[in-house]
């Protein structure tokens, strides 16, 4: 069996193993690994486990994990789930936020010539007006 997870997903879990990381606390990444997968994956993959919990999966990989390298841990996701039979396929890594492109300058920018834009049209409308009252006006 196959599962992608989504660039959401893996930027989830990307964060969430970072916040493990720093915090040394991984019930939330645990939650949110879990999260990443559809009720339909998790029960596809808890009919391959032995003990049939994924939950206990996660927390017995979780204890494998050293703990302090995010790669690591998505390198034990794909090992332990390939042992019972599944391929799991990461899109793109989540793109962390000092690599992803600045959106919020982008955004501003893009609100700033829709705003240009929507004064244009106002001025555009304003001077249909004009005309057309100089139209009614003209015998």
């Amino acid at each position: 069996m196959e599962i992608h997870l989504d660039k959401r997903a893996v930027r989830q879990i990307r964060l969430s193993a970072q916040d493990a990381i720093e915090e040394g606390d991984t019930e939330t990444l645990r939650e949110d690994i879990l999260e990443a997968f559809s009720e339909e994956q998790v029960e596809e993959i808890e009919r391959r486990l032995d003990n049939g919990d994924f939950f206990e999966f996660l927390t017995d990989m979780l204890d494998e994990w050293s703990g302090d390298d995010v790669d690591e841990l998505f390198e034990l996701i794909d090992a332990q789930l390939g042992d019972v039979g599944i391929d799991v396929k990461f899109e793109k890594k989540g793109a962390e936020p000092d690599d992803e492109p600045e959106a919020e300058d982008d955004g501003k920018e893009d609100l700033d010539d829709l705003d240009d834009d929507l004064d244009e049209d106002e001025d555009d409308d304003d001077e249909d007006e004009d005309e057309e009252e100089e139209e009614e006006e003209a015998p």
